[in-house]
């Protein structure tokens, strides 16, 4: 804390020294990823907070940190002592990051921020509230590279080609799929600057943000032309050859702002949620801007015919990572020591022994007890819990595979239970089942959804701080839009509607600080169910299998059709899991997935 301090006191001084009266420190980067490289983890380098999601605003007198219910508990803990003030982002009483700013900058005064870190809407938003202020905006330097002097460099890691074989569709059918719709919009080009739509658009993963298999790029697309801004050492021979032979022209990373000040076409569509502020202003000023979402964002979200087919092999392979693992802790505890740590790398190697593993998903959350009650929680060297047989161990981790990415959750009874306990982890079954088992007309979107998730806990004064369910990417980035599971809409003018091929989580919690922490995470598929006289319908299918913890479970708390929904979806894990166990295993399976 004491460092932190330090480093805050000195990012005052270099704000003193420029004459900015107030600065913003985003959890971003260049892309407005929600995953960022270590060169990008400003927040982390002042406040010490290790989340992925932050806003933190310095002035001569205040720090705040800005994240969501997710990690109120991990901010806490890891800004006590900084100098920086925690603000629960959705709480009573809680003013919002524009609220601070609006009620904190002075006429006169300068709010400053980095361009090539917000987007251009969040650029718009904090102009207005400046303006309104009598107040000046900055946005044109960094000034923690002034005092961050072994600042980690910017990620160059080696690109490969994810085969049509993997990925459905070629790069040439998406990039004339684009064409049209830049036609459709009336745009002469499309500046590109998501990671997740690069990659998939092009077809090309690589690892510059951990377990997110992208690549630090920017994309131009032309009627007639495109143009890749890139680290040339990340290319190799065969990936240069794969470009070329799509007409794509390779460029440094870093060239675009001086080629966009040179820029003729007049017309070009961005998406002003994802481009940031300082590459629209190096645009000729008599560039038109025709702003709405990448349509790159609907196509990876609609996942095609050999996606899907390929996820659901990917499914049963993790599932079965997760089966082999969650047996092995059954038999394992309070036999030997095993910490949250050595469970989460004995995971690894199961899943390391399934064909086609590349890498995890996202960090594994193996939390323990009071732990779990943390939704983001990272077991440490500091920080690592030995488990006992009593309580829930929570497992949250997935994997990227050839075949595609998986993510889950499962909360494991280590041994005896209390009785709150048992009742909490069967109401989170109760909401996931609900949600599993949802039939809906075309037009629904996920806020129509989430009350069946949360109706069991809302209807006993409880809630998660958090969404529902969020979409995964494929081979990309495990949480992916544009649709999601979750009663509050952020963006009213973005709401997207869920469609067949698309895949999101369903993964209900209850979290009680100091006690425990229970989430059950699966995988569901939207698909096309009944037409009706009211209209074509839309259910979900499983791709997720893994035993969901049977004995942990108030049987008679369940109704019919949650009884129903739990049996049937055991007979299927045990029917797709059991063929690829031990015989032993096999057994132990047939007996957790027993109909209760």
């Amino acid at each position: 804390m004491k460092t932190t301090k330090t480093r805050l006191d000195n990012l005052r001084q270099i704000m003193k020294k420029n004459k900015v009266d107030m600065y913003l420190i985003p959890m971003s980067d260049f892309h407005s990823s929600e995953y960022v490289g270590d060169y990008f983890k400003e927040i982390e380098y002042v406040t010490g907070f290790t989340g992925t999601n932050a806003t933190v605003v310095v002035t001569e007198t205040k720090s705040g940190l800005w994240t969501d219910g997710r990690y109120f508990i991990q901010a806490k803990r890891e800004l006590k002592g900084s100098g920086t003030t925690l603000y629960e982002m959705g709480e009573e009483g809680v003013p919002t990051v524009e609220e601070f700013i609006r009620k904190n900058l002075k006429k006169d005064q300068t709010l400053a921020y980095d361009g090539r870190v917000f987007s251009l809407n969040q650029h718009k938003t904090y102009e207005t509230i400046a303006k309104a202020n009598g107040a000046k905006i900055s946005f044109k330097k960094n000034l923690l590279d002034k005092i961050w002097g072994d600042r980690p460099e910017l990620p160059k890691t080696k690109l490969w080609e994810l085969k049509k074989k993997y990925a459905g569709v070629t790069c040439e059918e998406k990039m004339k799929n684009l064409r049209e719709e830049m036609k459709k919009q009336g745009a002469k080009a499309h500046l590109l600057t998501s990671l997740y739509d690069i990659a998939w658009l092009l077809n090309l993963r690589a690892d510059d943000i951990a377990s997110v298999p992208v690549f630090m790029s920017y994309f131009f697309l032309k009627e007639k032309s495109a143009v890749l801004y890139v680290a040339l050492e990340a290319i190799d021979e065969k990936v240069a050859e794969y470009l070329k032979n799509n007409q794509i022209e390779v460029k440094e990373y870093n060239d675009i702002y001086k080629d966009l000040k040179n820029e003729t076409v007049e017309s070009v569509l961005i998406d002003p949620n994802i481009v940031n502020i300082a590459l629209v202003k190096s645009f000729p000023k008599k560039t038109v801007f025709i702003e709405g979402a990448n349509p790159t964002e609907l196509g990876r979200s609609v996942k095609n015919k050999i996606e899907i087919k390929n996820t659901k092999e990917a499914h049963i392979k993790d599932g079965v990572a997760v089966t082999k693992f969650i047996y092995w802790l059954k038999h394992h505890i309070g036999k030997e020591e095993i910490t949250e740590m050595y469970a989460s790398d004995v995971l690894l190697n199961f899943r390391k022994q399934q064909e086609h593993f590349l890498d995890v998903s996202f960090d594994t959350i193996a939390a323990y007890g009071p732990n779990a009650a943390m939704m983001h929680y990272t077991a440490t060297k500091d920080n690592n819990a030995v488990l006992k047989p009593k309580s829930f161990l929570l497992v949250d981790s997935g994997g990227h595979y050839l075949e595609g990415t998986t993510d889950i959750t499962r909360t494991i009874a280590l041994g005896k239970l209390t009785k709150e306990e048992k009742h909490a982890f069967t109401l989170v079954v109760r909401s996931n089942m609900r949600l599993q088992d949802a039939h809906f007309p075309v037009g629904c979107i996920g806020a129509n959804l989430d009350i069946l998730a949360r109706g069991p806990v809302w209807d006993e004064g409880l809630d998660y701080r958090c969404g529902t369910g969020h979409g995964v990417g494929h081979i990309l980035n495990v949480h992916e839009g544009p649709q999601s599971f979750r009663w509050r809409v952020p963006d009213k003018g973005k709401v997207w509607e869920l469609r067949p091929g698309m895949i999101t989580t369903d993964e209900p919690g209850l979290y009680v600080e100091d006690g425990y922490g229970i989430r059950i995470e699966n995988e569901l598929l939207c698909v096309t169910d009944q037409k009706t006289e009211y209209g074509q319908f839309l259910k979900f299918e499983q791709l997720t299998y893994a035993p969901i913890e049977r004995d942990a479970i108030n049987p008679e708390e369940l109704t019919h059709l949650e009884r129903k929904a739990l049996n049937d979806y055991h007979a299927a894990v045990y029917e797709k899991i059991s063929p690829y166990l031990t015989k032993e295993e096999a057994q132990w399976l047939k007996e957790v997935t027993a109909p209760i």
